[in-house]
């Protein structure tokens, strides 16, 4: 490690207000520290968000359930008031990641394999910042590439609660990060399928899936569905095509666990 200054905001204010220049926001700690072990960043001074008390919490807000972004994974995983969320948090890493690791880091990372991006993503949920409220559909941009401008806050996440929804997750075992994800969701309106873990764009929605699944939401309709292996991760885990064929497994499994 090197020398760096931490300052603790306790409003939203006052953490926006430290983030200029260099600095750098600080939630739970589970990338970004790991990321300064290693020099990939070297921010001069943290902002830790722990400490400010209007991003944390959960409660319903009309349909939705807002999710404060300082809401640590332990939490939503006990909330159970969208319980595919709850599922969702609960194989999130080992105990000790979810105690400290938090909704809106993740979401504000986007790291490729995460699995919150899956379910904001999959819930057509809203990310909600200091300065104003952005779509999960116009929020993820690619490979850790989000709307977020520099110095803006993921201050809560609001998501629209389904008749139904599931998410089924392939566990690369070393890391507790998704090989696959699959995050499906049924609104009266259709049906949206999320999967991370899989493209090298990052969290993406399958929208042949959910073309399918709207007409008939049974595993039996996504049967005669192919998923394209360009693009897709290749790593030492896992080829293209063993991706692929993930996808529309995890989906199925999804779909079935959701009925």
């Amino acid at each position: 490690m090197y020398a760096f200054d931490m300052e603790r905001p306790t409003t939203v204010a006052e953490a926006a207000a430290a983030l200029g220049g260099d600095n750098q926001a600080l939630g739970g700690g589970q990338t970004l520290i790991p990321t300064l072990k290693s020099r990939l960043a070297s921010p001069e001074k943290l902002v830790l968000l722990s400490g400010v008390s209007e991003m944390q919490g959960i409660r319903l807000e009309g349909r939705d359930l807002r999710v404060g972004g300082a809401t640590v994974h332990a939490d939503v995983a006990a909330d159970g008031t969208y319980a595919a969320l709850s599922g969702l948090a609960s194989h999130i890493g080992d105990p000790a990641v979810r105690s400290r690791g938090t909704i809106g880091g993740s979401i504000a990372n986007n790291d490729p394999a995460a699995c919150y991006p899956a379910a904001a993503l999959g819930s057509g949920a809203t990310i909600v910042t200091n300065t104003r409220e952005i779509a999960a559909d116009d929020f993820f941009q690619g490979m850790f590439e989000t709307a977020l401008d520099d110095g803006e806050i993921v201050t809560a996440v609001k998501f629209p609660i389904p008749e139904k929804a599931n998410y089924q997750k392939f566990v690369q075992p070393a890391s507790r990060f998704a090989l696959v994800g699959v995050f499906v969701a049924k609104f009266p309106g259709g049906v949206r399928v999320a999967v991370t873990g899989a493209s090298n764009e990052g969290v993406y929605r399958w929208t042949a899936a959910e073309e399918a699944l709207s007409a008939d939401f049974s595993a039996a309709a996504i049967e005669g569905l192919s998923v394209s292996a360009d693009n897709l991760i290749s790593d030492l885990h896992g080829s293209p095509k063993y991706r692929a064929n993930l996808v529309k497994v995890m989906t199925g499994r999804a779909v079935t666990a959701a009925s």
